[in-house]
């Protein structure tokens, strides 16, 4: 029997002055400019952002819509569109410091200048990258950045966003530092009486003479464990934690460490970061082991973007992904196909969230004519030490993947590639195992899976039983699943210990792969109108669609919810979909109003993690229900008014809603530094939401905000995502307001008809 036990303890940088945000003012011209990387090159006509940005969220232009039906990129970039960029900063820098600029991402084939000078070119959209600008800079004078960006040809099977999408960091340091990503920690043992720590660092110095100091805070803010030692370029500092404090999914708790380098008795640098002390391990009787206890990974699949921010990275938008999906019941998220922000993942450390971390779509053989095959080769290690020398010290992350549904995978050219990075990584951080999401299962794939030491099973549960009595070793998880067979999957994780998880595609809806939860496979140009994938439990907008409810029903305990079928398909349908093609959930509504189909059968369907349900009708048993596979279902005579379902732990309701009388605002935050989410719901007089209302709301702000996005979920909506305005489909929209300085933000909301809503949102 194999057995894979990992030890670790791990951190997350954060900036102290010398590190800091390098976001704001900068210029920016969509389209080709040639000679703007000089330093002299006139860029005052320009449009001024902060960062993080993406161009192809924003409106074409000319008219009132990022979509286009003839867009490059049709179907798998939601009909929107990339093209070329150009970012310039002008800042000045401090005298005998090292100057270092870091980019968390941007998409793609980044051209970066100082003062005119070129410093390279990265091209991968989804790894960090820096620059040691020392050399180039002028300290106190005027000096200027300047950033091309590409998003040309077809390249992504979904969308990716345009430009400099995640945040810019500008380092100035003096001459003895740490190393870029040059902190790692380890704990080699254990026990619940202490906690080893390694702390490894990497210093830039010549000199000799070389201390740190290292203090460690538990979540308290108490010094718990100090070291005073001399330190080298490469120096390992042993220290021990006393009666540690585990981190896990349901009480992720974070130490600090202060770490202070000193030349000739000088601080010259510091870093302030936490950490998180944990244990996993894997094999295939007990399967996946949190802290010793086995646990089952209730995952989700999650591409980068942010909705109706498109792929813009702010902080809070990343926290709020995390923090609906673990409400949502999942315990951990496969990021899709590509490392996410360091935000993303900072958010799982503090929130308890478990972390698939992900290189690439594709190896040497494309998907696309323009994708990451054409960088591959070149590429590919600086890729993979990006992310595991960025991302290695998150608590959160249990497994690097090296890939998705690699294509010629039963080749055995293509099986030596897998043993390559696997082994790489490896050569960077053993605390972890490997893994890589594999389609097609079958024999002739043995070779590639045994380069992993997880094995993930794209759609194949089928699988599970057959390969575990030929390989009775291998350890396999779902790393991807039709919700439609929800069920299936989960069931087949709860009764098989060498499956220790399920990942559905998707946790959270996304723009691009339009419509493979509805018209499916195969794509053509002729789906336009539709730009969402329309395939996640949770939409662009943060509201769990009814298959979430489902997932509810069979993850947790005394859930309970009632949907209706529409007596039409709620979209034309495709009658050319694909067998194979099973994004989709079923056709099923909150909605109880039905006029003019009075006394017709609907289907109503319930969800719920009890046996049995009953169902009233204004205040009429229906009768009751064993339920089958967490479902019950009825037929029932249409009639407005109340159903309600009643199970032995709670009761669900849908009522009929009147014309709208009042615009709702509910907000996520009504105090933040950074974003906040309004739900703009359009209700009755008794405080219903109109599931048919489609007002035009229109939006107005006062204070030191803006208007960041707006957004409805509606998978064929063309509207504007920045106009301030939006119409509301299945009675409600959402506006997203970013702070941008102190003081009180009111935010007005109108439609025609109903009484303005008004809403304040602080600082």
């Amino acid at each position: 029997m194999r057995i894979l036990i990992i030890f670790f303890c791990c951190i997350m940088s954060t900036a102290h002055a010398q590190r800091y945000l390098f976001d704001e003012n900068w210029r920016f011209y969509r389209g080709a400019a040639q000679g703007a990387e000089d330093i002299n090159f006139n860029d005052s006509a320009w449009r001024t952002v902060n960062l993080p940005h993406d161009w192809s969220i924003e409106d074409l232009p000319g008219t009132t819509s990022p979509f286009n039906p003839g867009a490059l990129n049709q179907v798998s970039g939601g009909f929107t569109t990339g093209g070329t960029g150009w970012y310039r900063k002008h800042f000045k820098t401090e005298e005998g410091k090292n100057t270092v600029i870091q980019f968390d991402g941007v998409y793609m084939n980044a051209e970066v200048w100082v003062n005119g000078k070129k410093l390279g070119k990265h091209p991968y959209g989804y790894t960090s990258f820096w620059y040691d600008i020392s050399a180039y800079v002028l300290p106190s004078k005027d000096n200027v950045v300047a950033v091309k960006v590409r998003n040309e040809g077809e390249n992504s099977r979904w969308y990716s966003g345009s430009g400099i999408y995640r945040h810019v960091w500008l380092h100035s340091l003096d001459p003895v530092h740490f190393d870029q990503w040059g902190v790692n920690i380890t704990t080699p043992k254990i026990t619940a009486s202490s906690a080893t720590i390694n702390i490894q660092t990497k210093l830039q110095t010549n000199f000799r003479q070389i201390t740190m100091i290292i203090r460690i805070l538990d979540a308290n803010g108490k010094e718990v464990a100090i070291r005073h030692a001399p330190a080298t370029a490469n120096t390992t500092h042993e220290m021990e934690i006393k009666n540690p404090v585990l981190w896990s999914v349901t009480s992720p708790v974070l130490y600090t460490a202060e770490m202070t380098v000193f030349a000739n008795g000088r601080p010259t640098d510091s870093l302030t970061t936490t950490f998180g002390i944990r244990t996993i391990a894997f094999d295939a009787v007990k399967g996946f082991q949190l802290n010793g206890q086995s646990l089952k990974l209730k995952g989700g699949c999650v591409h980068h973007d942010n909705g109706p921010l498109g792929a813009k990275a702010y902080d809070r938008a990343e926290e709020r992904k995390v923090e609906l999906l673990k409400a949502s019941g999942y315990n951990a998220v496969r990021c899709a196909h590509n490392p996410p922000s360091p935000a993303f993942l900072d958010a799982c450390d503090r929130l308890g969230m478990l972390v698939i971390d992900e290189a690439f779509d594709t190896w040497q053989n494309g998907k696309n004519p323009e994708d990451y095959h054409l960088y591959f080769k070149d590429w590919w290690q600086r890729d993979i030490e990006s992310m595991v020398y960025r991302d290695r010290n998150h608590p959160s992350i249990i497994m690097w993947s090296i890939g998705n549904e690699i294509p010629h995978r039963e080749k055995p050219e293509v099986a030596a590639m897998a043993v390559t990075l696997r082994d790489f990584i490896k050569g960077i951080d053993t605390t972890r195992p490997v893994t890589c999401g594999v389609n097609g299962i079958a024999e002739d794939k043995d070779p590639f899976l045994a380069a992993l030491d997880i094995a993930g099973y794209n759609y194949a549960p089928d699988k599970y039983e057959t390969d575990h009595q030929r390989m009775p070793q291998r350890i396999i998880m779902a790393t991807e699943s039709f919700p439609l067979d929800a069920y299936k999957y989960w069931k087949a994780v709860e009764d098989h210990p060498w499956v220790i998880g399920d990942f559905v595609w998707t946790a959270f809806d996304y723009i691009g792969e339009a419509s493979i939860g509805w018209l499916g496979y195969m794509q053509k140009q002729s789906f336009y109108p539709w730009n969402l994938a329309y395939c996640g439990d949770i939409d662009i907008c943060g509201w769990k669609r009814p298959q979430s409810y489902f997932r509810d029903a069979l993850w947790k305990e005394k859930q309970l919810s009632v949907f209706v079928r529409p007596p039409q398909p709620s979209f034309k349908t495709n009658p050319d979909k694909i067998d194979w093609s099973r994004w989709e959930w079923q056709d099923v509504t909150d909605n109880w109003n039905w006029k003019g189909y009075e006394n017709k059968p609907l289907k109503v369907v319930v969800y719920t993690s009890d046996k049995q349900v009953e169902l009233f009708l204004n205040g009429r048993s229906l009768g009751k229900k064993k339920v089958d596979s967490c479902t019950a279902e009825w037929e029932v005579p249409y009639e407005a008014g109340t159903l309600k379902a009643v199970s032995k732990n709670n009761t669900a309701t849908l009522t009929t809603a009147a014309e709208p009388t009042q615009i709702t605002l509910t907000a996520d935050k009504t105090t933040t530094k950074d974003l906040s989410y309004i739900t703009v719901n359009l209700t009755d007089a008794n405080g219903i939401r109109n599931p048919l209302a489609e007002n035009l709301v229109k939006f107005e702000i006062s204070g030191p905000g803006i208007i960041a996005g707006v957004g409805n979920a509606n998978p064929q909506s063309l509207e504007s995502y920045q106009l301030p305005q939006r119409k509301a489909w299945q009675g409600r929209c959402l506006v997203i307001i970013k702070v941008e300085g102190s003081g009180p933000i009111t935010l007005t909301a109108k439609t025609e008809g109903l009484p303005t809503a008004i809403m304040t949102i602080n600082r």
